[in-house]
């Protein structure tokens, strides 16, 4: 049809680019909420690519705030992995429970 609205590319891009980051996001989170350590380790990494690409958007977008969260959310994802590996370290790679390792079964750590 004559006249009608279509988008310019440009414009469908970034809005690709936003829902993208919005899907790994989820997925980074689903991930890092895992009991398990190695899907936590994907989650971390899928999360610093969701921060890159709405630091990305954010600054096309000119939403300040948002990459200044995102740079913060960063450093608390680093403290977090941080906390994962020390507690790992701790107990000779062991899941840590509570303060509490699961190396005597799982009945223990059900206690």
């Amino acid at each position: 049809m004559h006249g009608e609205f279509k988008p310019p590319v440009d414009l469908m891009l970034w809005t690709a680019l936003q829902w993208l980051a919005m899907v790994a996001t989820v997925i980074g989170a689903w991930c890092v909420a895992s009991r398990n350590c190695r899907r936590r380790e994907i989650g971390f990494w899928v999360y610093l690519v969701s921060n890159a690409l709405w630091v990305a958007w954010g600054w096309h977008a000119e939403a300040w705030a948002l990459v200044v969260l995102q740079f913060a959310l960063v450093a608390l994802n680093m403290r977090g992995a941080k906390k994962n590996d020390d507690a790992k370290d701790g107990d000779n790679g062991q899941e840590v429970h509570n303060g509490q390792s699961n190396s005597a079964g799982p009945a223990r750590a059900r206690a």
